[in-house]
């Protein structure tokens, strides 16, 4: 009987925590699904009840707390994923992460491991923290062989993996953060297979429910909100913000139940998708399957069980008639494309229809065509559909459908809220005034953007030479198009690059351009603000590094980019206006001089004309014969 118990709950465990994918992404999806196949122990969903019953005690007893605002990079179209930065240990070492919902544990790459790829920082080293510090094997972690250290392993859906220790130190979350630095255990690499093994970002941060994840530690500590929210920059853009903490909801943000008992994955309850306002003739409970509707942000696409799917495929094809059915990008996938729309992402709305998802409470969220669709990689002006079949019955709502979206995890009250924005411009309007002053930044460290306590305050002299008011910034890079027949938007790759460097779009200007076949060589200027007089020395450092460093990271339409030299004008001392107009004043005066000399002269020669005029006689005129004065005696 108890063979028959433990069958009966491995089972059970592998089909609570495995959603297969059987369906045709394109090749440039790199991380398909991230959900976790762990739970932690046999009783995991009674302590997940009264996890939510102790914070909720907790949150209605504590005044409001700060957030940690931080930016996030990359995109779907070139990434499959959007990352993050955080700082770990003292001093902070940086890593790019990608945010995950579907994960419960944050990791990083470890100096000591055995089989890791090369990624985009170097890996963490242990060693340089001092505040660092393994866990030791006890009952409330996995151990080791040798019963000495804490472990984890993570295996995802796709065939990935990550496996290594459990250690704890200082966690920073950028200048943007009005919370400061905080103690958290995360995972220390040291084995990483498939897509884990091959992506550019460094690791994950696990935004999802578990004891470990980064969330449940910062509320368990009382440092934050039961609350987090992730914006999705916009299509060919990327880019976005993050909040760990409560935030104001905005006045029509919509929202849905999540049920934390259901799952440890963050659900929502859908139960309807209309297409051009037509409803899918469809069961509501298809949406209710297994999982039920799981929203990850670490997954690209989107996955509809195989009736849904076919209903919502069928509907967009009804819906663009105008539009030519044309091959994917990849001929190993049968991806649904369509050619015709044009290049400009504004206008897809004209071509392709508008799609609802509709909740239980009746509320609903509008999908644009860049929530449902991707640029075909090959042919311009062409997009292939970002939602596939799920060979399993559960939905899986991935990044691609909430581009654009603000979307708040209100763990507090078990419900999520969408509401659409322009996730780009938000990320500036979420900096924080009030974040604590900055400290000297230490330059023999590769970190481009610091933690909270380490932020820029001077320039360095090996950044800058002699100290002067910076004027304006100037610098030269070329650019390689994957697509030589495609030319690039320069006016577009200005505010994209303004928006990597923390400046606003008016401040970046095209000087100088040409060509040679795909390559470009640019010349751009960085001035300052219409308001400033220069370029404060913070905002110049944090410039000057991000270019240094190569940190700008551009969408897959621009190619790739490599700076050749950059250069720091001194600000030009403002003059009076005197002096700002010498040469002006200098010319009227003289024009003035001899407007006025020309005038009197001419004024002189025509008096003088016409008294001539007046006194000539001519010849053998009769002259009047003047009195004759009587002589007095």
């Amino acid at each position: 009987m108890s063979s028959f118990l433990f069958f009966l709950f491995f089972f059970f465990v592998v089909g609570i925590n495995l959603i297969t994918i059987n369906s045709s992404p394109a090749k440039n999806d790199q991380r398909p699904l991230i959900l976790p196949l762990h739970l932690s122990s046999l009783d995991s969903t009674v302590h997940r009840q009264a996890d939510v019953r102790r914070r909720h005690l907790q949150q209605s007893k504590r005044p409001e707390k700060p957030n940690a605002h931080m930016r996030l990079y990359d995109d779907l179209l070139s990434n499959g994923y959007y990352t993050t930065r955080l700082f770990i240990g003292t001093p902070p070492q940086q890593f790019a992460l990608i945010v995950d919902t579907g994960s419960t544990v944050t990791y990083v790459p470890c100096s000591n491991c055995q089989q890791c790829g090369n990624h985009q920082d170097p890996r963490f080293q242990p060693e340089r923290s001092s505040t660092y510090q393994s866990l030791k094997c006890n009952p409330d972690c996995t151990c080791d062989s040798d019963r000495k250290l804490c472990i984890y392993d993570r295996r995802y859906a796709e065939m990935s993996s990550s496996s290594g220790v459990l250690g704890e130190d200082i966690v920073s979350f950028g200048n943007e953060s009005e919370l400061v630095p905080q103690r958290a255990v995360f995972g220390c690499e040291n084995v990483e297979t498939g897509d884990l093994y091959t992506q550019r970002a460094d690791g994950i941060m696990g935004l999802g429910r578990g004891e470990i994840s980064i969330v449940d530690q910062l509320v368990d500590k009382g440092v934050i909100s039961n609350s987090f929210s992730l914006c999705y920059g916009g299509m060919d853009v990327g880019g976005g913000a993050m909040v760990l903490g409560a935030i104001t909801s905005p006045p029509d943000m919509v929202f849905s139940r999540s049920d934390p008992m259901r799952s440890p994955y963050y659900n929502i309850e859908l139960k309807e998708i209309r297409v051009a306002g037509t409803p899918l003739k469809l069961n509501p409970k298809i949406f209710d399957e297994r999982h039920g509707t799981v929203l990850d942000s670490g997954t690209t696409y989107a996955y509809l069980p195989r009736q849904a799917f076919a209903a919502f495929k069928d509907a967009i094809i009804k819906a663009i008639p105008s539009l030519k059915r044309i091959h994917g990008p990849d001929p190993n996938y049968e991806d649904i494309c369509f050619s015709g729309a044009g290049r400009d992402v504004i206008e897809l709305s004209k071509k392709f229809p508008e799609v609802d998802m509709v909740f239980s409470n009746g509320q609903k969220i509008l999908l644009s065509p860049e929530n449902y669709l991707f640029r075909h990689t090959k042919v311009s002006g062409a997009y292939c559909l970002g939602i596939f079949e799920n060979a399993d019955p559960s939905t899986l709502l991935g990044g691609i459908v909430v581009r654009n979206t603000l979307v708040t995890y209100d763990r507090e009250d078990g419900k999520i809220g969408f509401w659409k924005t322009n996730c780009s411009e938000l990320s500036r309007r979420l900096q924080v005034p009030s974040a604590p002053d900055p400290s000297p930044l230490d330059t023999h460290k590769t970190s481009v953007e610091t933690a909270p306590t380490l932020a820029p305050d001077v320039l360095p002299s090996n950044v800058l030479p002699g100290a002067f008011q910076i004027g304006f910034i100037t610098f030269d890079m070329s650019i390689s198009m994957n697509n030589s027949d495609i030319r690039p938007n320069f006016t577009e790759l200005a505010a994209f690059i303004a928006h990597e460097l923390e400046i606003h779009d008016s401040q970046v200007h095209l000087l100088n351009l040409s060509s040679k076949g795909s390559n470009y060589f640019v010349k751009l200027g960085i001035f300052p603000a219409d308001s400033a007089n220069g370029i404060s020395d913070t905002i110049a450092l944090n410039i000057i590094l991000h270019l240094r460093e190569d940190q700008m990271q551009f969408p897959e339409k621009f190619g790739s980019y490599q700076l050749l030299r950059w250069n720091v004008e001194p600000q030009i001392k403002q003059q009076t206006w005197w002096r700002q107009h010498i040469v002006a004043v200098a010319f009227g005066i003289v024009f003035t001089v001899l407007l006025t000399v020309s005038i009197i002269g001419v004024w002189s020669f025509w008096r003088k004309r016409r008294e001539e005029i007046k006194s000539y006689k001519p010849v053998g005129a009769i002259v009047p014969e003047q009195e004759l004065l009587p002589l007095q005696s």
